[in-house]
């Protein structure tokens, strides 16, 4: 696969608007907003939920995720995908009959942003998965898949209010989502893996926002081993990414980053004073406070 081979759209008129408002001082300006819609999905003819997104994509987030609901399973075979963009709905039609009336019956609400709603059972699967341990990290990667990664054009960099999710191959950051919350993102990266038979056992995945309990769950289950972020963890995403070898970076800012699991697959062969700190028009409020701290 070649670099950005999905990429963000940031001039496509769907996904943004101009508003008019004014600023700290009074005065009149117009800035750029995210688009905001509904997606109502429909799993052969039950209908599921309704997500909110910014409408780009909708068959990969669709597909990725009923994966990640269990609802979908590996080898099941789609035979098609209707989507209607005019009422908002999108049908996933399988040759196997599925069993989401039990998944529908359990019920948790995540903690992204763009509240999400996860069916089913939370841990099904995870513990039963088990990630290549051969896979490694180099710091080299680290360091120009985060440049990469923060100089592309993006719909964060025109309007904000919105997450991204990147799988990557060594420093070749291959597919480059966005959504309003973090879990269609990484929705969308499953889709289309799954939709296109990519192998996860030598893939980075790499996110902007926290590293949750959902982020390393979805993760591990996409079995890739690899999860990289630019923002802070959460104790229950640190301790399950422990219990399933899943290598947790965080905090990967320019030449900073902090390591808390699967260290074993880290490959220091970049040294870090030669690496330029991160440009200040990349740097997300968050992390601002936290290196003026």
């Amino acid at each position: 696969m070649k670099e950005f081979e999905v990429a963000p759209a940031p001039d496509d008129p769907r996904l943004t608007q101009e508003v008019e408002g004014i600023d700290q001082e009074g005065n009149t300006i117009r800035t750029s907003v995210v688009t905001e819609r509904p997606l109502t999905l429909f799993l052969n003819g039950q209908e599921i939920v309704t997500m909110m997104t910014i409408g780009d994509h909708p068959e990969l987030l669709a597909v990725g995720y009923l994966l990640n609901q269990n609802m979908l399973r590996p080898d099941d075979e789609i035979t098609a995908i209707d989507y209607e963009e005019d009422i908002q709905t999108i049908v996933v039609r399988t040759k196997r009959q599925t069993d989401y009336e039990e998944k529908l019956k359990k019920k948790t609400q995540t903690s992204g942003c763009a509240q999400g709603t996860v069916f089913g059972d939370l841990m099904e699967d995870f513990e039963t998965v088990t990630l290549d341990r051969s896979a490694r990290l180099r710091t080299s990667w680290l360091y120009a898949l985060t440049k990469k990664i923060n100089t592309c054009p993006s719909l964060y960099l025109k309007a904000g209010a919105i997450h991204g999710c990147v799988l990557c191959k060594e420093d070749r950051p291959l597919l480059y989502v966005e959504d309003v919350g973090r879990h269609n993102a990484v929705d969308k990266i499953a889709g289309h893996m799954f939709l296109n038979g990519i192998a996860p056992e030598d893939k980075i995945f790499y996110t902007t926002g926290r590293l949750t309990s959902e982020m390393v769950i979805k993760t591990v289950k996409m079995r890739i081993p690899i999860l990289l972020s630019r923002s802070g963890f959460t104790a229950w995403g640190v301790e399950l990414a422990r219990k399933a070898g899943l290598t947790l970076i965080g905090r990967a800012r320019g030449k900073r980053f902090v390591a808390l699991s699967g260290l074993e697959r880290i490959v220091f062969d970049a040294d870090p004073h030669y690496v330029a700190e991160e440009d200040a028009r990349h740097v997300r409020k968050a992390a601002r406070a936290e290196m003026s701290s």
